[in-house]
């Protein structure tokens, strides 16, 4: 007997156009968290002259966080040396921070360049930060295409914002 899982929030996701081209009528959505001064509604986490730090808001597991860089550059090697170096402080601070907080076993970092390569948001770079615990992996994704998070985003917001309090 199949049963239902009710995941209603990821209809957000299906219909929004992350085409992250900035030609379209919304534009890129990350530059746009970027522009907005609510850290909280947009769960971004920390901000520094060169880059950010924001939970994905449809993770693939809970803690999963992206790195992004202010300016809106699609290809890795045109980054400037300040912004590549910003991005990798930042990649430690949040391993550090997922560490302390929710201590994942493991984790998947990465970035998906281009839109053959899987990237949601093919014009605004960003490095993926998923925490990976023994077991996390289950029949979910397989047979309902579908992802169990084990916790409230918001939640996940508040105890990872303390550990990055103080950084800026």
């Amino acid at each position: 007997m199949l049963g239902s899982l009710w995941a209603p929030w990821r209809m957000k996701y299906i219909k929004s156009a992350l085409e992250c081209s900035g030609k379209g009528k919304r534009g890129c959505f990350l530059c746009q968290l970027l522009r907005s001064k609510d850290d909280t509604r947009n769960l971004i986490l920390y901000r520094s002259d060169a880059g950010f730090v924001v939970m994905n808001r449809f993770p693939y597991n809970n803690g999963h966080l992206m790195v992004v860089p202010n300016r809106h550059v699609a290809d890795y090697e045109k980054l400037k040396q300040e912004e590549s170096a910003c991005l990798q402080q930042l990649v430690q601070l949040s391993l550090r921070a997922l560490r302390l907080e929710i201590k994942p076993q493991g984790f998947n970092v990465g970035m998906n360049l281009g839109r053959v390569a899987g990237a949601g948001a093919a014009g605004h770079l960003h490095i993926h930060i998923v925490p990976r615990w023994n077991g996390d992996v289950n029949y979910m994704p397989v047979l309902a295409e579908t992802k169990v998070i084990n916790e409230h985003l918001e939640e996940t917001y508040r105890r990872l914002r303390r550990r990055f309090i103080g950084r800026r």
